[in-house]
């Protein structure tokens, strides 16, 4: 049987308040052909796996419910929701009704009659806090250079994509998944269109600083090579102007000429390339780092309990 037209996938932690609106809301879309709702709960410690098992017993769309053994993060999570996913096209949203349902049927309709593969929406204003929405710009302009895409081109979570685009995305079993980083690697056939943002209905964002500088080194670090290549730069620039230096010296040396050079200036010199070779050292032990987590196979996520539907 061919699956529906639509799949939603929503990652969920600790939306216990949220997550039934939000399912009600999406059940009464008309879309031609059908949609399903997957719901993650990315190891909630509230009553979200109580809230999701009863949706769905009672929605009037069929529901994928699957639960995690413990918290993995939300790329995970979308990443376990996509492998479960049968539409022809998969939407991610947020659990928190900060995106429409409705501007989610909007993508979906947009990459249908462009034949894109992934589409995603941008905000012109973004509910969110002043340090999240610096973040995201932080984000953005530094992808703009480690990864293969278009200058400017905002990445938003809320995205709509293929199928196909879907299940070789989902293919990636990594430790430290970036959803944005695989998709330019897989595709081409990229769009965009502008959406609303609405204002979380209840509660704060799971996203704290610590999740979002995991996120940042996931973007930089897996998927591109750039961060290495800026170390390799940097030192080279510092052992230019090292050497720079120490022709000066030799100069005011052999003309008798020059301050005096003591103690101060020495250890300065020592700070400053100790500085740099530490900088260069922590970036390597990082991708060497998460190469040993990869082949020491630490899960991606870990499914404990999977209920469709009837």
């Amino acid at each position: 049987m061919s699956g529906p037209a639509l799949s939603f996938v929503i990652p969920l932690y600790n939306s216990a308040q949220t997550i039934a609106a939000l399912v009600r809301e999406i059940e009464s879309l008309a879309i031609e052909g059908g949609h399903e709702i997957v719901l993650v709960n990315d190891g909630s410690a509230d009553a979200t796996a109580a809230v999701c098992r009863e949706l769905v017993r009672t929605a009037a769309v069929p529901v994928v419910y699957i639960e995690h053994a413990r918290n993995f993060g939300e790329h995970n999570a979308v990443l376990t929701g996509w492998r479960q996913a049968r539409g022809a096209y998969v939407v991610n949203l947020d659990d928190d009704g900060q995106n429409p349902p409705a501007e989610a049927v909007r993508l979906w309709r947009h990459a249908r009659e462009t034949g894109l593969d992934v589409v995603f929406g941008h905000y012109e204003v973004k509910q969110h806090s002043a340090w999240r929405n610096a973040g995201s710009w932080l984000t953005n302009r530094v992808t703009d250079w480690a990864l293969d895409k278009p200058a400017g081109f905002y990445l938003s979570s809320f995205r709509c994509v293929s199928a196909f685009v879907a299940g070789q995305v989902s293919g990636y079993t990594g430790p430290y998944p970036y959803i944005d980083g695989l998709l330019l690697q897989m595709t081409q056939r990229i769009g965009s269109i502008e959406v609303r943002h609405e204002a979380r209905q209840t509660g704060s964002s799971g996203y704290t600083l610590r999740r979002l500088l995991r996120l940042w080194l996931s973007s930089w670090v897996n998927f591109s090579v750039f961060p290495l290549r800026v170390a390799t730069l940097l030192g080279l620039v510092v052992a230019l102007a090292g050497l720079i230096a120490f022709g000066v010296v030799v100069c005011l040396w052999l003309t008798n000429r020059g301050p005096q050079y003591g103690f101060g200036w020495l250890m300065s010199a020592l700070v400053l390339f100790s500085g740099v070779q530490l900088v260069m050292l922590g970036l390597i032990g990082e991708y060497i780092g998460r190469m040993f987590l990869t082949i020491n196979q630490r899960p991606q996520a870990v499914v404990r309990d999977m209920v469709r539907s009837k």
